[in-house]
């Protein structure tokens, strides 16, 4: 009986692995006996040498090279304008943009005239006793004094015993002293010094002005800066002189500008160096305005411009070569934020214009040409 049940359990077993050797050569048939690789499709463009210009982005807000800010240096009470002392409005060179009462002061001034016309009166009759021969020039001087206009200059002394003489009567001490009362008088009336608008008014007509106040500020709306940073890597292209293009916020307006001055000093926070443009001519420009500058710094000759995702350990480039992508050594000559500028690379070769997912040297791929433009520089 034992026997029996034994026999039963290895027939068993024999059967159940022939059918399982029959399931595995029976799905082994249906597999495939070769792999199909798979090509990948890849865009290229053929490479072509040409000047490159580099342009350096930056941006800032514009501000008036000319700007007065106003400032009394004497006390009074605002009485009068050219025009209404108010933001916005517009003077002519020359006008008054603020004129103090200065009735008390100019009658000190004019105080101070007729005691310097009645000293050298007195000295008149000694001159032409002792002295004849200078007394012509001082009757000259007598008959040209205006007390309503600007105290004239002093005659020249000629000798020792003139100036010791006129000296000695305190007459250089008492011009003197009216000519500093007369430039403070000046004080009380501001002009422009050039064309422009006043964009700040910080007092009104009748009310008191002190000395040292801030009364208002007035720019030239006829020229501007703009004040940017740049890397100190680019301060070896930056030329004063260089021509810049200038757009606004919204990419609507286009201005020309050029490079007038360069710091010369890096800011030791950001690394970066002040350059200043000028830019002029037009009524459309505001100061404040925030403008974007694209930098033209050199060209450079025999390369290309190229997207920066392209790059492969920022030296090397997928190249096809007979349906074969090869990576080849590159020089880059300057990274933008999207764009990098290259050489080394020949005419005539052809470059990946996409980036291939697991892209390695040696990889078979389908070629299709990029029709799309590429841009001559890069920004």
């Amino acid at each position: 009986m034992l026997k029996a049940v034994r026999s039963i359990i290895a027939i068993l077993i024999v059967g159940i692995a022939i059918l399982v050797g029959y399931f595995i050569a029976t799905r082994d048939k249906d597999m495939p006996t070769e792999i199909t690789k798979e090509v990948k499709t890849v865009f290229v463009e053929t490479a072509k040498n040409s000047t490159i210009p580099i342009v350096i982005p930056a941006n800032g807000n514009l501000a008036a090279k000319n700007k007065l800010e106003l400032y009394a240096e004497v006390q009074g009470v605002f009485r009068s304008s050219s025009n209404d002392f108010k933001p916005g409005q517009a003077y002519s060179k020359g006008q008054t943009l603020l004129n103090l009462d200065s009735s008390e002061y100019y009658a000190s001034v004019q105080a101070a005239k007729s005691e310097l016309y009645n000293l050298i009166t007195s000295i008149m009759p000694d001159l032409r006793l002792d002295y004849p021969e200078y007394f012509e020039k001082w009757q000259n001087y007598l008959d040209s004094f205006d007390i309503n206009k600007s105290t004239p200059e002093l005659p020249q002394t000629s000798s020792d015993k003139e100036r010791y003489f006129i000296t000695g009567r305190g007459i250089f001490s008492s011009y003197y002293n009216v000519k500093n009362l007369e430039q403070r008088l000046s004080k009380y009336r501001i002009v422009a010094p050039f064309s422009g608008i006043l964009t700040e008014a910080l007092v009104n007509k009748g009310s008191l002005v002190r000395s040292g106040q801030k009364l208002g500020e007035f720019i030239d709306t006829s020229v501007y800066e703009l004040e940017v940073s740049v890397s100190k890597r680019f301060s070896d292209l930056l030329e004063i002189g260089e021509r810049v293009t200038l757009t606004d916020g919204n990419g609507m307006r286009t201005y020309q500008g050029k490079v007038v001055r360069v710091n010369g000093r890096v800011d030791q926070t950001t690394q970066t160096i002040k350059v200043f443009i000028e830019v002029q001519g037009s009524e459309t420009l505001k100061e404040g305005m925030f403008l974007q500058a694209n930098l033209e710094a050199r060209d450079e000759q025999d390369a290309i411009s190229i997207p920066r995702q392209l790059l492969v350990d920022n030296a090397q480039l997928y190249v096809v070569r007979d349906s074969v992508l090869d990576l080849v050594e590159i020089q880059p000559v300057y990274f933008s934020d999207k764009e990098v500028v290259v050489k080394g690379l020949d005419d005539g070769t052809r470059y990946i214009s996409k980036s291939v997912p697991g892209a390695y040297a040696g990889m078979r791929v389908k070629v299709l040409e990029n029709t799309q433009n590429k841009p001559t520089s890069t920004q």
